[in-house]
């Protein structure tokens, strides 16, 4: 799936800097990754300079809204505007998170964990390919966290996780701070419950930086991303022996733009190493 112009440690495209990166054509981004909720249709004049950034520049799209673990109908309207978008900018993939965030036609602003139940993997398999039958690209479902398991699971995450992905037949999105938190909140070793999963079907990884409250650790995205977590990224990129596009998430706290690229850049020089060992162990 994986585009020659997709590698190396990408960012989100953040209200707060897009007037610097309108501006800044030598920015050494290599891609952004939008929410396309926040830029297809119309809008004023932070809308008009998002779009001409994701015109000029590579982008992969990353959604909210369209509750693939839900019941809720699609919207027509939305996903013909999201459609175009993905065309338009030449995006090589669609993804969305493997949860529920809508009941009833009202958007709950959370993502919410699905039952690990034989019935809730049936049900997203098909929500999954009837949705990727609806778009003009790959669609990519992400891990999320969770704080606790909805009703009584018949599985564990992992292969929970597995079992969608391999019945959709769609790419992963692998968010190594997710497995990270859920490893420290429910006690696994995050390395061996990668070990498990099908990473032949990742085609990006996000990775970010979390708070722990009491014994509670939390994704919160507003935090620089901790060693360990980058030595998973590092971990997973040498197991993949590939090079996929990783993106730095930062949606609270939101630095300077010159601070987010100094972490870029420090993501990047790991990255490249990863991809050093990984070439000599599949050599």
């Amino acid at each position: 799936m994986a585009q020659d112009r997709f590698t190396g440690v990408g960012l989100g495209l953040r209200r707060p800097h897009l007037e610097q990166v309108a501006r800044l054509e030598g920015h050494g981004v290599p891609f952004w990754e939008t929410c396309p909720e926040n830029v297809v249709g119309d809008g004023g004049r932070h809308h008009r300079l998002a779009c001409a950034i994701l015109d000029r520049d590579p982008v992969l799209t990353h959604g909210l809204a369209l509750s693939v673990g839900g019941f809720d109908a699609w919207d027509p309207d939305y996903l013909h505007d999201l459609g175009d978008f993905l065309v338009r900018t030449g995006t090589p993939w669609h993804s969305e998170h493997l949860c529920f965030t809508r009941v009833d036609g009202s958007c709950l602003h959370e993502l919410l964990p699905l039952p690990f139940t034989r019935e809730a993997v049936r049900h997203t398999v098909a929500r999954a390919r009837d949705l990727q039958a609806r778009l003009p690209v790959p669609l990519l479902l992400e891990n999320i966290t969770y704080y606790a398991e909805l009703g009584a699971s018949e599985m564990d995450e992992a292969d929970f996780v597995t079992a969608v992905l391999e019945g959709a037949d769609a790419g992963w999105l692998l968010d190594v701070n997710n497995v990270y938190v859920n490893a420290l909140n429910f006690g696994f070793d995050p390395k061996a419950w990668l070990a498990r999963m099908p990473l032949d079907r990742v085609a990006q990884i996000h990775i970010a930086g979390h708070k722990t409250f009491g014994g509670l650790t939390v994704d919160t995205h507003g935090t620089e991303v901790i060693d360990p977590v980058i030595e998973l990224m590092q971990w997973t990129l040498a197991r993949l022996g590939r090079p996929v596009p990783v993106l730095l998430e930062r949606d609270n706290h939101i630095p300077d733009f010159d601070l987010l690229l100094a972490e870029r850049s420090r993501l990047q020089r790991a990255y490249d190493e990863a991809l050093l060992v990984g070439e000599v162990r599949h050599a």
